[in-house]
């Protein structure tokens, strides 16, 4: 029983981080059908900013506000740099293109930052709390408890306020949005920023438990993108739980298999969901499928 409690706490660690990055996706693709892929390298620049302004001595909540609003603001670049001028292309260019800023991404962030690990304080106590002969560190419970509070907010946010409804029809019918004179564009801008900013977000709350490195942001961003695709892409919901699904899915897998497949689990996942359910666990089935 232990055991299983163990491994359950450790999958729902995970799961919490997956939950936010798939997240991410779902926000993207929603607003413009595309498939981010560079979306990891947001969760790499949350955690790589928060080291170095930790490095800096700077005070906790200044250094994850400035980590998360520098990587929202790369979000928008990206949007408007990138995305923005190849609209109208095909959903492969545009993936192509996706895979291409990660690779730009990873690149600047090694020669700025370079391969080294960069350490983060513990944001809490580390002292392991132990529950039912299980144990758990605070910075874990922390991780669980940023996500549910951001899952919640982001939530209010699309059903509680104008601008939040105005992005939810713009992902049910952008003609439609047009057509009542919701600006679409603007709110383009906006699905990135708030898709960087979450990443963004994972990527702080995580550090202190993996340390900072430049290419930590290749696996979360395509175990985020399995998350998205098993509770389905047009389902915010769904891909929250998705990512703890698949996150106590893969510590079980470790913890009973080996650890040489957790990776493994995920892309497993991925692929049988794409054979029985390409929609995803709760995504519907006029969602698009590249």
């Amino acid at each position: 029983m232990e055991e299983i409690l163990q491994y359950l706490f450790s999958g729902l660690t995970s799961g919490a981080i997956y939950a936010l990055i798939a997240l991410g996706f779902t926000i993207i693709y929603n607003a413009t059908e595309v498939i981010n892929f560079a979306q990891g390298e947001f969760v790499m620049l949350g955690a790589m900013l928060t080291a170095t302004f930790c490095g800096l001595n700077l005070p906790l909540p200044l250094a994850f506000a400035l980590a998360i609003l520098i990587t929202a603001l790369a979000g928008i670049l990206i949007e408007r740099l990138a995305i923005y001028p190849a609209r109208k292309a095909s959903p492969i260019t545009l993936i192509i293109i996706t895979i291409g800023l990660s690779i730009l991404i990873k690149g600047l962030a090694m020669f700025i930052w370079g391969k080294d690990p960069l350490p983060v304080p513990a944001f809490v106590g580390e002292r392991p709390i132990s529950v039912l002969g299980a144990t758990i560190v605070p910075q874990s419970i922390l991780v669980l408890a940023t996500a549910l509070i951001a899952v919640l907010t982001l939530e209010a946010f699309f059903k509680k306020t104008l601008t939040g409804k105005a992005m939810r029809a713009c992902a049910a019918n952008r003609l439609a949005a047009r057509l009542l004179g919701i600006k679409v564009e603007p709110l383009v801008l906006l699905a990135f920023a708030l898709s960087a900013a979450i990443s963004a977000l994972a990527g702080v709350i995580i550090s202190p438990i993996t340390f900072a490195t430049y290419d930590m942001g290749t696996m979360l961003g395509l175990k985020g993108f399995s998350a998205a695709v098993l509770g389905g892409l047009t389902s915010s919901t769904g891909a929250v739980l998705g990512g703890f699904i698949l996150g106590i899915l893969e510590a079980l897998a470790a913890g009973f298999l080996s650890s040489a497949y957790k990776d493994a689990a995920a892309f497993i996942i991925l692929i049988l969901m794409l054979f029985v359910k390409p929609e995803g666990l709760f995504g519907t089935k006029e969602a698009k499928k590249l």
